[in-house]
């Protein structure tokens, strides 16, 4: 269902790819992330998990621009991965200011049994489109999250 806002050709267009770029996301992410619940996990808590697997110890602010998260929602997710022992936080001992946060042996044996699973549902979300159109698909999405917010006069 497109938008029902009356307007111009160019603001209903826009409109209408929009409500169908969100519901796709929307719908996708959610057929992935289903396997998240089992393990009693938030998305962001699973993006932490990963991001620590794949890049080693980082500072919570590193995490929050990696996962496109504010400071204090990153704070409440390591709070809560820290409570379950899934992630350490360590102070530098040069600069006790500087705090890192680090994978435990649990965190580790967990994001590495839920990543196949995890893998595995991208690749059968984006199997509906053929590899020339994932590949379209992903410029496309790279142009309109790096684009500048103007208006159309600007272009």
């Amino acid at each position: 269902m497109g938008t029902k806002y009356r307007g111009t050709p160019a603001e209903v267009r826009a409109l209408d790819a929009y409500i169908k770029l969100t519901r796709a996301s929307d719908a996708v992410s959610g057929r992935i992330h289903a396997h998240l619940a089992g393990a009693n996990l938030t998305v962001s808590q699973f993006g932490v998990l990963e991001a620590l697997l794949h890049l080693g110890p980082l500072c919570q602010s590193a995490l929050a621009g990696k996962l496109l998260k504010s400071g204090g929602n990153m704070t409440l997710v390591i709070d809560n991965l820290e409570k379950r022992g899934l992630v350490e936080r360590v102070r530098s001992v040069t600069d006790r200011r500087y705090i890192t946060v680090h994978l435990t042996e649990a965190g580790r044996e967990l994001v590495e049994r839920l990543l196949k699973p995890h893998v595995q549902g991208v690749v059968a979300a984006m199997d509906a489109l053929t590899p020339d159109e994932q590949e379209t698909l992903g410029t496309l999405c790279r142009k309109l999250g790096t684009a500048q917010l103007g208006t159309p006069a600007d272009k």
